[in-house]
């Protein structure tokens, strides 16, 4: 069996692992893969949100470390536009392409996209949906990011531990219901909390990834639900958004926040805890991977890394974001 066949295999056990049954990924490297600096197209969904800041410094540093031409396409949240990047990427010829899809349906055509044209892509941060590669009979190589599931588990225990394991709690949820992993925090941490016979969440309302948005569904929920006492904000943006609500209605002594880490955000009685991602390294991982894959290498189907958990009194560190 030839190496390039083993990696068609590998990159559709990627998808199996992540739940989808997907055709082969490309069976030889672009011929630009061969130049002296190859460009690696990277494809992120804004830089308003400080994660996506570190992971593209993090992008074009170790990129340049590493002897890749890195180009950056901003999709400014928007499906229409990444797709458009990407086809941008497809007529550059570039050798591979790393996809922090904007949502995790629509970025199955991007995976599509980059399948037709023979370019490797792998994926970062946002899983995209397994249904849809397998509609679109799409394959990536690799996905990185955040062991999510965990992540959400860690916080709802750490809020049991906080307020005890017989405490009553009624749990809102700030969210995105649109994504693959914001669902599995949602998950692991509900799951964790249901361990208290006396606990219940009340529902989930879309934050959208956006601190302003966040704080007026925050304000709306905590009107709503009077005997409210946890917020799960399950993204950095939403905790912001969640925290000034929370801080507007003068409910911080009665209300607590726990979320993925808000940027530069200290933890309070308040702000009770929260599990940080660090995108800079997931960027790292990412390229240091494509490097191996380019040389012939095996890769992993998927790199899930640990969360860093933070509570009263402590404060995330550059880069350790939600």
């Amino acid at each position: 069996m030839s190496k390039a066949i083993c990696k068609s295999m590998l990159a559709g056990a990627s998808l199996l692992a992540l739940g989808g049954v997907v055709s082969a990924a490309p069976v030889k490297l672009p011929e630009s893969c061969s130049a002296p600096k190859p460009i690696v197209g990277v494809a992120l969904p804004n830089t308003v949100n400080p994660y996506y800041i570190a992971m593209q410094g993090s992008f074009l540093k170790h990129g340049a470390e590493l002897g890749y031409d890195v180009k950056v396409a901003i999709a400014n949240d928007s499906d229409t536009n990444q797709l458009s990047q990407i086809e941008g990427f497809i007529e550059q010829k570039v050798c591979a392409v790393v996809l922090n899809a904007v949502n995790s349906g629509p970025g199955a055509a991007s995976v599509r996209a980059l399948n037709q044209a023979g370019i490797p892509v792998f994926t970062v941060n946002v899983i995209v949906s397994p249904d849809d590669l397998k509609a679109q009979n799409a394959a990536f190589v690799e996905y990185v990011g955040a062991d999510q599931i965990a992540g959400g588990t860690q916080i709802g225990e750490q809020l049991l531990k906080d307020l005890g394991p017989q405490a009553k709690i009624v749990a809102g949820i700030v969210g995105d219901p649109d994504q693959i992993p914001t669902n599995q925090r949602d998950g692991g941490f509900t799951k964790a909390i249901s361990k208290d016979p006396n606990a219940k969440v009340i529902g989930t309302l879309n934050g959208k990834v956006d601190p302003n948005v966040s704080l007026q569904v925050t304000g709306d929920m905590l009107q709503g639900h009077p005997d409210l006492n946890v917020i799960w904000a399950d993204t950095g943006p939403a905790a912001v958004g969640a925290l000034q609500a929370i801080t507007q209605q003068g409910k911080a002594d009665t209300v607590k926040l726990y979320a993925f880490c808000a940027a530069d955000t200290a933890l309070t009685a308040t702000y009770a805890a929260c599990a940080a991602q660090e995108p800079a390294d997931y960027a790292r991982i990412a390229l240091d991977n494509l490097k191996k894959y380019l040389g012939g290498a095996d890769v992993p189907a998927q790199v899930l890394q640990p969360l860093k958990i933070f509570i009263n009194g402590q404060k995330p560190g550059p880069g350790e974001v939600g």
